[in-house]
Protein backbone atom coordinates (compact mmCIF):
# COMPACT_ATOMS: atom_id res chain seq x y z
CA UNK A 1 0.00 0.00 0.00
CA UNK A 2 1.40 3.40 -0.98
CA UNK A 3 1.68 5.99 1.76
CA UNK A 4 0.83 9.67 1.41
CA UNK A 5 1.97 12.32 3.88
CA UNK A 6 -0.45 15.22 4.34
CA UNK A 7 1.10 18.18 6.14
CA UNK A 8 -1.73 20.28 7.48
CA UNK A 9 -2.41 22.77 10.24
CA UNK A 10 -4.82 24.98 12.12
CA UNK A 11 -7.25 26.88 9.89
CA UNK A 12 -6.45 24.81 6.86
CA UNK A 13 -9.23 25.13 4.30
CA UNK A 14 -11.79 22.49 5.29
CA UNK A 15 -12.51 21.10 1.80
CA UNK A 16 -8.86 21.24 0.75
CA UNK A 17 -7.99 19.06 3.73
CA UNK A 18 -10.90 16.65 4.08
CA UNK A 19 -11.77 15.90 0.45
CA UNK A 20 -8.25 14.80 -0.66
CA UNK A 21 -7.75 12.96 2.63
CA UNK A 22 -10.88 10.89 2.07
CA UNK A 23 -10.50 10.55 -1.70
CA UNK A 24 -6.93 9.27 -1.48
CA UNK A 25 -7.99 6.73 1.15
CA UNK A 26 -10.82 5.65 -1.18
CA UNK A 27 -8.17 4.97 -3.83
CA UNK A 28 -6.50 2.63 -1.33
CA UNK A 29 -3.64 4.82 -0.12
CA UNK A 30 -2.62 5.17 3.50
CA UNK A 31 -2.85 8.90 4.26
CA UNK A 32 -1.07 10.18 7.37
CA UNK A 33 -2.31 13.65 8.31
CA UNK A 34 0.15 15.51 10.54
CA UNK A 35 0.53 18.97 12.02
CA UNK A 36 3.63 20.36 13.76
CA UNK A 37 3.30 20.43 17.55
CA UNK A 38 0.27 18.11 17.44
CA UNK A 39 -0.07 14.40 18.12
CA UNK A 40 -2.20 11.69 16.54
CA UNK A 41 -5.74 11.90 17.91
CA UNK A 42 -5.64 15.67 18.42
CA UNK A 43 -7.91 17.98 16.43
CA UNK A 44 -7.16 21.00 14.30
CA UNK A 45 -9.68 23.70 13.46
CA UNK A 46 -10.51 24.21 9.80
CA UNK A 47 -12.06 27.10 7.89
CA UNK A 48 -14.45 27.09 4.95
CA UNK A 49 -13.43 29.49 2.21
CA UNK A 50 -16.07 30.30 -0.35
CA UNK A 51 -16.36 32.41 -3.48
CA UNK A 52 -19.41 34.62 -3.05
CA UNK A 53 -18.72 37.46 -5.46
CA UNK A 54 -16.42 39.54 -3.25
CA UNK A 55 -12.90 40.63 -4.16
CA UNK A 56 -11.56 37.66 -2.21
CA UNK A 57 -12.97 34.55 -0.57
CA UNK A 58 -15.08 34.62 2.58
CA UNK A 59 -14.19 32.55 5.65
CA UNK A 60 -16.48 30.62 7.99
CA UNK A 61 -15.72 28.08 10.73
CA UNK A 62 -15.21 24.57 9.38
CA UNK A 63 -15.19 21.13 10.95
CA UNK A 64 -12.66 19.90 13.45
CA UNK A 65 -10.27 17.46 11.79
CA UNK A 66 -8.65 14.65 13.77
CA UNK A 67 -5.00 13.98 12.97
CA UNK A 68 -4.09 10.33 12.56
CA UNK A 69 -0.30 10.62 12.90
CA UNK A 70 2.21 12.71 14.85
CA UNK A 71 4.51 15.10 13.00
CA UNK A 72 7.42 14.32 15.34
CA UNK A 73 7.20 10.60 14.52
CA UNK A 74 7.19 10.71 10.71
CA UNK A 75 9.99 9.32 8.58
CA UNK A 76 9.56 11.10 5.23
CA UNK A 77 11.60 8.45 3.43
CA UNK A 78 8.77 5.96 4.07
CA UNK A 79 6.23 8.00 2.08
CA UNK A 80 5.47 7.74 -1.63
CA UNK A 81 3.84 11.17 -2.00
CA UNK A 82 3.11 14.48 -0.30
CA UNK A 83 -0.09 16.53 -0.19
CA UNK A 84 -0.23 20.11 1.12
CA UNK A 85 -3.66 21.75 1.41
CA UNK A 86 -4.27 25.49 1.45
CA UNK A 87 -6.11 27.94 3.64
CA UNK A 88 -4.34 29.99 6.28
CA UNK A 89 -2.27 27.10 7.68
CA UNK A 90 0.51 27.54 5.08
CA UNK A 91 1.19 31.03 6.50
CA UNK A 92 2.75 29.46 9.58
CA UNK A 93 3.71 26.03 8.23
CA UNK A 94 6.20 27.76 5.92
CA UNK A 95 7.99 29.17 8.98
CA UNK A 96 8.76 25.70 10.38
CA UNK A 97 12.24 24.45 9.34
CA UNK A 98 11.21 20.80 9.83
CA UNK A 99 8.23 21.21 7.51
CA UNK A 100 10.47 22.76 4.85
CA UNK A 101 13.02 19.95 5.28
CA UNK A 102 10.26 17.36 4.81
CA UNK A 103 9.01 19.11 1.66
CA UNK A 104 12.50 19.25 0.17
CA UNK A 105 12.85 15.47 0.60
CA UNK A 106 9.99 14.83 -1.83
CA UNK A 107 11.56 17.06 -4.47
CA UNK A 108 15.08 15.70 -3.95
CA UNK A 109 13.78 12.18 -4.60
CA UNK A 110 11.30 13.23 -7.32
CA UNK A 111 8.31 11.82 -5.42
CA UNK A 112 4.80 12.99 -6.36
CA UNK A 113 3.61 16.17 -4.64
CA UNK A 114 0.20 17.87 -4.79
CA UNK A 115 -0.63 21.26 -3.42
CA UNK A 116 -3.63 23.52 -3.77
CA UNK A 117 -4.48 27.17 -3.14
CA UNK A 118 -2.19 28.77 -0.52
CA UNK A 119 -0.34 25.46 -0.02
CA UNK A 120 2.14 26.66 -2.63
CA UNK A 121 3.39 29.16 -0.02
CA UNK A 122 5.01 26.22 1.77
CA UNK A 123 6.66 25.05 -1.45
CA UNK A 124 7.84 28.59 -2.19
CA UNK A 125 9.43 28.89 1.25
CA UNK A 126 11.09 25.48 0.77
CA UNK A 127 12.77 26.80 -2.36
CA UNK A 128 11.49 24.03 -4.64
CA UNK A 129 9.52 26.03 -7.22
CA UNK A 130 12.30 27.67 -9.26
CA UNK A 131 11.70 27.23 -13.00
CA UNK A 132 8.43 25.35 -12.38
CA UNK A 133 5.01 26.17 -13.84
CA UNK A 134 2.44 26.09 -11.06
CA UNK A 135 -1.00 27.30 -10.11
CA UNK A 136 -2.28 28.56 -6.77
CA UNK A 137 -4.85 30.96 -5.41
CA UNK A 138 -4.40 34.13 -7.51
CA UNK A 139 -3.27 36.19 -4.50
CA UNK A 140 -0.19 33.93 -4.29
CA UNK A 141 0.96 34.83 -7.80
CA UNK A 142 3.50 37.51 -6.73
CA UNK A 143 5.09 35.12 -4.25
CA UNK A 144 5.28 32.34 -6.84
CA UNK A 145 6.86 34.59 -9.44
CA UNK A 146 9.28 36.09 -6.89
CA UNK A 147 10.74 32.63 -6.24
CA UNK A 148 11.44 32.04 -9.93
CA UNK A 149 8.38 30.01 -10.91
CA UNK A 150 5.85 30.71 -13.65
CA UNK A 151 2.27 31.22 -12.51
CA UNK A 152 -0.30 29.26 -14.54
CA UNK A 153 -3.59 31.17 -14.56
CA UNK A 154 -6.29 28.47 -14.48
CA UNK A 155 -10.00 28.36 -13.90
CA UNK A 156 -10.77 27.45 -10.27
CA UNK A 157 -11.75 23.90 -11.29
CA UNK A 158 -8.52 23.10 -13.16
CA UNK A 159 -5.09 21.77 -12.16
CA UNK A 160 -1.68 21.53 -13.80
CA UNK A 161 1.22 19.10 -13.57
CA UNK A 162 4.89 20.04 -13.93
CA UNK A 163 7.20 17.07 -13.39
CA UNK A 164 6.41 15.54 -9.99
CA UNK A 165 4.21 18.48 -8.87
CA UNK A 166 0.46 18.88 -9.31
CA UNK A 167 -1.06 22.23 -8.33
CA UNK A 168 -4.40 23.98 -8.52
CA UNK A 169 -5.94 27.32 -7.55
CA UNK A 170 -8.58 26.22 -5.01
CA UNK A 171 -10.85 23.42 -3.79
CA UNK A 172 -13.04 23.36 -6.94
CA UNK A 173 -9.96 21.86 -8.66
CA UNK A 174 -10.10 18.67 -6.57
CA UNK A 175 -11.36 16.33 -9.34
CA UNK A 176 -8.53 17.36 -11.69
CA UNK A 177 -5.90 17.73 -8.96
CA UNK A 178 -6.58 14.34 -7.42
CA UNK A 179 -6.80 12.65 -10.83
CA UNK A 180 -3.41 14.07 -11.86
CA UNK A 181 -1.84 13.28 -8.46
CA UNK A 182 -3.03 9.66 -8.58
CA UNK A 183 -1.61 9.36 -12.12
CA UNK A 184 1.79 10.42 -10.77
CA UNK A 185 1.54 8.03 -7.82
CA UNK A 186 0.73 5.12 -10.12
CA UNK A 187 3.38 5.95 -12.76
Amino acid sequence: MKKILMITGEFVEDYENMVPYQALMAFGYQVDAVCPNKKAGENIATAIHDFEGHQTYTEKPGHNFTLNASFDDIDVSSYDGLYIPGGRAPEYLRLNPEVLKAVRHFFEFNKPVASVCHGLQVLSAAGVLKERSVSAYPACRPEIEACGASYVDLQMDQATTDGNLVSGPAWPAHPELIKQFVALLEA
